[in-house]
């Protein structure tokens, strides 16, 4: 019996081949603690996106300030942040799954984007909680209130709708966008201290109208808004040496900016003699202090330890800087090419009165030429050119 002959392997081929096995070997070997490895790092990443909603403006309409009476607000209040009219739009959301639906967004402006930031924080409430994403923006269950530089934006939901919460952001980022500008972010008032505030209760007040409101018990008459104050206010929780009683008592804190320290000085000695700043009354009791141009008022304290706990938390810094024009509304590169026109202009202003000037010499020597030959002024020889015969 003849075996069949073996196909011939050199010796290369089998070292390759040898190898080629270890190395899927050690691959597989260290594969699970590459994975284990691994595994830690791979969290998810979660790119926001912005809701997409196929908003369109329906109509819009503008009135005077008493419109604001339409959607639960009182002009008075308005006024005193400035506003002189609204602007009533209508949007229209066509959704191929919920149909037709409407959303109105009034429109405020006011003085500046401080008192537009004012009208956010007197109208915010409990009820309502920071949009998500969105800066400067409160929804509540009834829709949504924003502010955007020196705009008041409300945006009403129509009774029996049924916006999703997406679609209304979807409208809120089409209208004032996700966040407002630097610049009106940086002429905002500094917030309250953080510690121990009970949210929604800051308020920006800029006249005593609001104030009546907000701090019904307070002699509003005291800030001196006729002077230039701005008050902050906001409750707080603290207590610190007061009964078991009050423990849980609300505290009211108030930070009153003026525009000078000598207004400063004098609005803090009518309040100390009004109130009777700084002395225990029990629940009557008002304590206070100046700070440059600054008055910080604890009312409602469980006691002169806690209104001192509160009262601590402010830390006044002055700063000196230069006045500056307010630029406007117009763009720095219309503000340049007027002025380029201006400086055209007195050129060419100038241009105008020498050559008038000349046509007026010209003419008056004739006149004079012919009225009053004699004299040097209409004489011809002064018409001619001296010329010094220097050699």
């Amino acid at each position: 019996m003849k075996r069949k002959p073996r196909s011939a392997v050199s010796p290369v081929s089998r070292r390759l081949k040898l190898a080629e096995r270890l190395s899927w070997l050690m691959l597989w070997s260290v594969t699970p603690y590459l994975a284990l490895g691994a595994a830690p790092s791979q969290t998810p990443s979660v790119m926001p996106l912005v809701p997409a909603a196929n908003w369109k403006l329906a109509s819009s309409a503008k009135s005077g300030v008493s419109a604001v009476s339409n959607w639960g607000s009182d002009p008075r209040i308005e006024a005193e942040y400035g506003v002189k009219w609204v602007e009533s739009r209508t949007y229209q959301l066509n959704d191929e799954f919920s149909g037709s639906q409407t959303a109105d967004v009034i429109v405020e402006e006011a003085t500046d984007a401080s008192a537009a930031y004012g009208l956010l924080t007197y109208y915010q409430t409990k009820a309502m909680a920071p949009e998500k994403g969105i800066q400067l923006a409160v929804v509540g269950p009834d829709g949504v209130l924003m502010a955007r530089g020196r705009v008041f934006i409300r945006f009403v939901k129509a009774t029996g709708s049924h916006i999703s919460a997406d679609e209304l952001r979807a409208l809120e980022t089409l209208v004032g966008g996700t966040r407002p500008t630097d610049d009106a972010l940086a002429s905002l008032p500094a917030s309250l201290p953080s510690r121990g505030l009970v949210p929604a209760t800051e308020k920006y007040l800029l006249g005593p109208e609001a104030a009546s409101h907000v701090l019904p018990s307070f002699p509003a008459s005291l800030f001196g808004f006729e002077q230039g104050a701005e008050v902050q206010t906001g409750l707080y929780t603290a207590s610190a040496g007061g009964s078991a009683a009050s423990a849980n008592q609300p505290a009211t804190l108030l930070a009153i900016e003026y525009p000078t320290f000598q207004i400063a000085r004098a609005r803090f000695k009518l309040m100390q003699d009004a109130l009777s700043l700084n002395r225990e009354r029990g629940t009557d009791s008002v304590y206070g202090k100046r700070a440059g141009s600054f008055v910080f008022l604890a009312v409602n304290t469980a006691s002169k330890a806690a209104a001192a706990q509160l009262l601590d938390q402010f830390n006044v810094a002055e700063q000196v800087s230069w006045d500056q024009r307010y630029p406007g509304k117009k763009s720095v590169t219309l503000q340049m090419l007027e002025l380029i026109l201006a400086n055209l202009g007195l050129v060419a202003l100038l241009i105008g009165l020498a050559l008038l000037g000349g046509a007026l010499i010209a003419f008056s020597k004739r006149l004079a030429r012919k009225w009053f030959p004699t004299s040097d002024w209409g004489s011809p020889e002064g018409e001619r050119l001296i010329t010094l015969n220097l050699r």
